[in-house]
Order: C-alpha cells, then structure tokens, then sequence
C-alpha cells in the first residue's frame, strides 16, 4: 500500500520539460494541425502510439467513420471596392469560409447589397450584426453570396470551426467587425462591389482513437481512465494553425501523468489511457469510446483534460454520470496540490462519457489562440502544465488511498 509520503514524490517526478517537448512536437509543421483524418493527424497518431508503448502500455488503435469534414482547400482571393478605391483582405483575420458556406472555387463578383433590404439577384450580400444567417436566407433569389461578421481575437484573427450546420446554398463569407461595418456602409453606394470565393469542400474521413493499458485493476479495485483529444482543427493553405493550448498541452498532461502512474499507483488500481480523436468534429471519438465501454460493462473513473495553456484562476471542472467521488477526490487533490477548482463548462469529450453513464469530469485550464494561428508552443505556460498534471497525479493516486466517503465543495450540480 502507498502512502502520503509516496504522492510527495511523484509529484516531484512532473517535468514542465517533457510537457513542453510533447506540446512543441504536436504543434509542429509535420503534424499540420491534426485535423482528423488528415496526414497530420496520422503524423501525430504514429508518434503518441510510440510514446505509449515506451512507458510499457499495452496500446492499440480502434477506426470510426467520420462524415463531412470541411476542408479549406485554397486560400480565398477576396477584394472589396466603394466606388473609390478597392482593398484586398487578409484571409483568416479580415476573412474567412463560414462553415456554412457553399462550394465556390470561382471568384464571383458583383455589386453590394443589404440583406433583406436590396434585391438580391446578383449582389453579394452583407448582413446586418443583428440579422441571424436564417433570416438572411429569406430572400437570397439569385445572390452571388452573403457576408456575415464575425468577431476576432485580441490577436485579430477569426477562429475557426469544424462542426457547424450542413452547407446551404450560397457562398458565405466571415468578415471581422471593423470590415464588416465598412463594407455594409458602402452597401448603400451603387458604385460599390464586392469579389470572393469560397473553396470548401466536405470530406468523409476515419477518424482513429488510441487506446492504452498501463495497469491492470484487480477485482474491486478502481480503474481510472485518462483521456485527452489529439486532434485539431488543422492547417488552412497558407495558414498554419499549430493547436498547442488546444490540445497538445491536454495531451502533453495526460501523457506525463501516465508516465508516472503507471509505476506509482497504489496495487489495485487500473489505469488506461484513450487519446481520442474527433472532438473538434463533435466529440465523435469519444462518443464512440463511450458507447463502448457502457455497451461493455465498463465502469472506469474518466479524467479528461482538455486545454491547459494558461491557468489564470481556477481550474474549470464539470461532471456528469456517478461522479459524486471523483469530484470529492479531484477536490481534495486540488488542496493538496495547491490547484484552485471552481465548476464551470467543459465542453469536451468528457460530456459523451458521462452521458454514457460513466463518472466522469472535465478539466480546463485556459487556451491561447483558440483554434487560430496564434494558438503556439511559446503560449502554453509550463507552471500551468505542471499544475494541472500534478492534480491528476494526486487525484489518481488518492483513488486507492482515500477513505471511502468523502465531501467536496465543488459539489455535482446535476
């Protein structure tokens, strides 16, 4: 049996550089963003099945088909004009596909318009901030496209995302705020026009968990399930989008905690680990995990981990399914370890497994860049990748330690 004593040393064993070295090798060019399905993502795949089989796992990889990925496939050429002069813009801060958007390689140009004001035939046109697109698409008769504003990060770019609505009739483009309100002011100027393209297609793709067994649980004893999501929205041509916060730093905690428990937990607790696949398309990988396991008769503790760039404040913690104790036990690891906990969202993988009925929570501490290119390596702060794997050490360790019957003031709300 372990002992207090024994978490005091492997949380001395967390090393902010291997973290970091995890974190800069996921966001690197080979692995071009990890879209799912994607060359990139069988890049990083290949190399986290490497790892895990260093640390003496068991690991294999299970397939799951995926539907409709949107793929920018060139860089949009787009330039607007008031009559005056003519400006282009810069793909990915100024403009961007919205998810949307109809297929459109072709540049269509053609004068200005207000949705739901002007006659559309012909026009691109531009959407006011308080018209939804729904509403925009009432009478679109003819439109060579829409224009909808979309608001930047404080780096300016706009971000992007991969699950959205099925693709309706017409090219639509995402303008920053600061264009959107020139190009719908210059709308009333029947000398002004507007030229762009939408080149997006949407591709069905496998997307592929990892699975690892590090320990096995003996009968009785607890099983803890690590998870944290490999992919990430990937690279636009042209524009690199590195996911370092989100979430090669997630991975990069899961990966160290692994690393140390898989010698240092006490005797009867399980541990596996699942890098999954898909989140960024709806959490599909650990959707299918879950059914899984619940299918299986699978009851393991699932710590998910997802964002830990920056922790500003608390860590973010949901729960769902049975997580009465694992949230007692986070919050008493939490104490231990010095790691501020406060409930709040985590729209993650950890949601699919706790509607699967699996005692499950949710960890965040913070991303950069947020599905931007300003999401690097240099933004993912090593005292908060330190924090975070050092309170799922301590959680995972305290399974097999702890009494029975614990409180916790993070409570489950449900």
């Amino acid at each position: 049996m372990t002992t207090p004593d024994d978490l005091a040393v492997l949380l001395r064993e967390v090393s902010a550089d291997r973290m970091s070295a995890t974190v800069a090798t996921l966001a690197s060019d080979r692995m071009a963003g990890r879209r799912v399905g994607s060359a990139g993502g069988a890049a990083a795949r290949a190399w986290l099945v490497d790892q895990l089989a260093a640390l003496g796992a068991a690991v294999g990889t299970e397939e799951f088909p995926v539907r409709a990925v949107p793929q920018v496939y060139e860089a949009p050429a787009v330039i607007w004009g008031d009559g005056n002069s003519s400006a282009p813009l810069v793909f990915g801060r100024q403009v961007a596909i919205h998810s949307a958007s109809a297929d459109a390689a072709d540049t269509r140009r053609g004068p200005l318009g207000v949705a739901g004001a002007d006659d559309p035939a012909g026009r691109w046109l531009v959407v006011p901030a308080e018209m939804s697109l729904f509403d925009a698409y009432r009478d679109t008769r003819g439109a060579a496209g829409l224009l909808v504003r979309r608001a930047v990060d404080a780096d300016g770019w706009q971000f992007t995302t991969l699950a959205g609505p099925d693709p309706g009739p017409l090219p639509v483009l995402t303008l920053d705020p600061d264009t959107h309100r020139g190009v719908l002011a210059a709308a009333t100027d029947s000398a002004s026009w507007f030229a762009g393209a939408t080149p997006v297609r949407r591709d069905d793709v496998t997307g592929t968990n990892i699975h690892a067994r590090l320990r096995q649980a003996v009968p009785g004893g607890a099983e803890l399930l690590l998870t944290a999501h490999y992919d990430g929205v990937g690279d636009h041509p042209g524009l690199r989008q590195p996911g370092a916060s989100d979430n090669a730093s997630g991975v990069a905690v899961v990966l160290e905690a692994a690393r140390i428990l898989g010698r240092g937990l006490p005797d009867e607790v399980g541990l596996c680990v699942a890098l999954l696949d898909g989140e960024e398309v709806g959490a599909l990988g650990s959707a299918h995990h879950a059914a899984q396991l619940r299918d299986q008769g699978g009851a393991p503790l699932v710590v998910n981990v997802d964002g830990a760039g920056r922790l500003d404040g608390p860590a973010a913690v949901e729960a769902g399914g049975p997580a009465h104790r694992l949230l007692a036990l986070l919050d008493q690891a939490g104490r231990h370890t010095g790691v501020p906990l406060a409930a709040g969202p985590m729209a993650s993988d950890n949601r699919r497994y706790g509607a699967a009925g699996l005692a499950a929570v949710g960890i965040g501490a913070g991303m950069g860049g947020y599905h931007s290119p300003a999401d690097t390596p240099d933004r993912v702060d090593r005292a908060t990748l330190t924090a975070i794997a050092r309170l799922v050490v301590a959680t995972a360790h305290l399974t097999g330690t702890a009494p029975a019957r614990l409180s916790s003031p993070i409570g489950d709300k449900r």
